[in-house]
């Protein structure tokens, strides 16, 4: 089962910008930390991107390899989680995932199927 639906992927050259979205179930939003992933063929996926909670008061952590070019928000009101992806390069090509983890009431964790971001000239 993938819960959460991944959109916004797709091609962009270098230097380009995407807005990747997160649509999560009402049963998740709110009881869970969201977060990004990201995967290459034959690598691990990777971490990129946590926000604790979805209302802003504790600020998105992001990994050293995309801290100041990617930003995470929330949309409360649509349940929707973001990544802004800004100067896009090549090494940020990979599947991007939405994922849902440290849930209350034992649920979860929850993966998306994910969504396909190519960077190239």
């Amino acid at each position: 089962q993938f819960p959460l639906l991944e959109s916004g992927g797709g091609s962009v050259q270098p230097g380009g910008s995407l807005r990747l979205s997160c649509d999560v179930p009402g049963t998740i939003w709110s009881i869970c930390t969201m977060a990004w992933y990201r995967q290459v063929p034959e690598a691990e996926r990777e971490w990129i991107a946590t926000m604790p909670e979805t209302l802003g008061e504790i600020p998105p952590e992001y990994a050293a390899s995309v801290k100041g070019r990617f930003a995470m928000s929330a949309d409360n009101a649509k349940r929707m989680v973001y990544l802004q992806m800004n100067d896009l390069q090549p090494e940020d090509t990979a599947v991007y995932y939405c994922h849902a983890a440290n849930c209350r009431y034992g649920m979860g964790p929850y993966w998306g199927q994910g969504t396909q971001v190519t960077v190239s000239a």
